[in-house]
């Protein structure tokens, strides 16, 4: 996947409705992150939406595919659409990503890769500025170290 950007760029691809999440282990500080086998860059746990599904069950689907995690969603971070931006994938499709990203926190599960991650790990936001992560999630993580207020989420 390759991301371009131009002005209302997003008018070129069909609208793409996914999802993030921060996962944070509240011991250290760290928020997990998964590298990607697609492209072997870091992001958080997350995906599209499969129709039929609440915000909460794709977000809590993706997580489990993704880490081997049992999560349950506890409040919505921030809400994503960048009109100036294209995701184009190596098929030639294009879209326009609408993306929900979720504070979560771990039910159960072993943390393990997948047929979608290479490796896993705990990061300090230090620890990230070093990181190879995809485009569009330095300011989900950032938001979600800051994350304050809780929302309500159906």
């Amino acid at each position: 996947m390759r991301i371009f950007e131009g002005d209302r760029l997003g008018k070129s691809g069909e609208v793409l409705l996914g999802c993030t999440a921060f996962i944070l282990d509240e011991k250290t500080n760290k928020v997990l992150l998964i590298r990607r086998i697609d492209n072997g860059r870091w992001a958080l746990p997350g995906g599209r939406f499969e129709s039929g599904e609440s915000v909460s069950e794709a977000c809590e689907r993706e997580v489990w595919e993704e880490t081997g995690l049992k999560v349950r969603v506890t409040s919505l971070i921030g809400f994503y659409s960048n009109p100036n931006r294209v995701l184009v994938y190596s098929n030639g499709n294009r879209f326009h990503s609408v993306a929900l990203h979720f504070l979560v926190e771990v039910l159960g599960g072993e943390l393990t890769v997948s047929n979608e991650t290479t490796e896993f790990g705990y990061f300090s936001l230090p620890e990230i500025e070093n990181l190879d992560l995809v485009e569009h999630h330095p300011d989900r993580i950032k938001n979600g170290f800051n994350y304050k207020v809780k929302t309500f989420i159906r």
